[in-house]
């Protein structure tokens, strides 16, 4: 019966650690804490303003705002265009892009003071703050 027990306690510590482990795990695309993620960032066309995005909210093209896939909304993040220096702090309040190997959609004003308004995309960094 200890034996019985014993294993049973075994097979529950096993358990336990292995969705412990599986909650640090990421996907690669997670961008979480201070850590950075880089991709492509696009714009919202103006067809977009004054609708809802997916906190609620209304769209603005004036607004320094953006969507990414899995940041929490009202998450602040730096966006960093890599060919230009340039950068800009947003808000997350929507989701998306939903195009392969972009990392966030930003707002027409924000990618203005990105400099990648006559572009379309560019390749960024995406750092969330503190």
């Amino acid at each position: 019966m200890w034996r019985r027990v014993s294993r049973l306690v075994a097979v529950a510590g096993w358990a336990i650690a292995v969705v412990a482990l599986a909650g640090c795990a990421t996907d690669g695309g997670e961008t979480s804490g201070t850590t950075s993620e880089h991709g492509q960032a696009s714009y919202y066309h103006d067809r977009y303003q004054g609708q809802r995005t997916a906190s609620g909210e209304l769209y603005d093209a004036e607004a320094l705002t953006a969507a990414h896939r899995k940041l929490p909304f009202d998450t602040r993040v730096r966006v960093t265009n890599l060919d230009n220096g340039r950068h800009v702090t947003v808000r997350i309040n929507d989701r998306g892009p939903f195009t392969e190997g972009r990392v966030i959609d930003l707002s027409r004003r924000a990618a203005g003071r990105l400099g990648i308004i006559k572009a379309g995309t560019a390749p960024v960094r995406v750092t969330p703050l503190p």
